[in-house]
Formats: C-alpha cells, sequence, structure tokens
C-alpha cells in the first residue's frame, strides 16, 4: 500500500511538473507574441500544448512521458477525444516547433490575424486540456 501511495505522489508531481511548465510557457507566449517575436511565440504555443498532453501521457499511461515534441502522436497517447479540427490545429503548432529548433526549416512569419487566432486557440485549447485532467 505505501509503494502504491508513493507512485501515486510520484505520478502527480509529474503531472504538476508539466503543468506549471505548460502554464510558464503559455504566458511566455503570450509576452512574445505582444513583443511581435512571433516565430519565439509561437514556438512557446507548441511548447504550452505539447507540456499539457505530457501531463495527460503520465495520468493515463502512469509513466514517464516519451522525449518526443510531436503534437499529434502525444494526442494519441492520451485516449482523449479531440474536435475534428485539433489535429489540423496541432500540425500548426507543429510547424512553428520545427521552425524554432532547426536551421534547414525556412521560418514564416505568420499574418497577424492568424497568430492572434492561433494563441486564442492554443489558449482554448490548454483550458480544455487542463480541465481533463
Amino acid at each position: 500500500m505505501i509503494q502504491i501511495a508513493a507512485i501515486m505522489i510520484d505520478l502527480q508531481k509529474q503531472i504538476d511538473y508539466w503543468i506549471t511548465g505548460a502554464e510558464e510557457d503559455l504566458t511566455t507566449a503570450d509576452l512574445l507574441l505582444k513583443m511581435k517575436r512571433y516565430l519565439h511565440g509561437m514556438f512557446f504555443c507548441h511548447l504550452s500544448i505539447e507540456k499539457v498532453l505530457k501531463a495527460h501521457y503520465v495520468k493515463s499511461k502512469m509513466d514517464v512521458p516519451p522525449r518526443t515534441h510531436n503534437l499529434i502522436y502525444l494526442a494519441g497517447t492520451t485516449g482523449i477525444i479531440f474536435d475534428e479540427n485539433d489535429p489540423d490545429f496541432l500540425g500548426i503548432l507543429m510547424k512553428y516547433q520545427l521552425e524554432g529548433r532547426y536551421p534547414d526549416y525556412i521560418p514564416m512569419v505568420p499574418q497577424q490575424s492568424d497568430i492572434e487566432k492561433y494563441l486564442k486557440r492554443t489558449k482554448e485549447l490548454f483550458e480544455w486540456l487542463k480541465q481533463k485532467l
């Protein structure tokens, strides 16, 4: 019994770790986008969703999440039924994750109207995922 309780505590610590990081990254995304640091801001949008998905992975699999940045893969491991448009949005965010990390991808700055839409959708998806924990 004690071992099970210890595992549960460790799992909750892991979930809290991922959620705290996700919240900080979402705040950072918002600040960067307001400062017109669009590619960096979009990278942090991706990171916030990645981390909340990893919190779900810990909860559903009772294990450490895989070392991947693929949001569509992570979403598929959670057991959550997503809206039909969510995979497309996750694909959009993944594009900015790649552009933020690898120099062989040519950065494409999104339109201002798209940036506002992406940030709003990131916040909505983040809150929806957080409520499901």
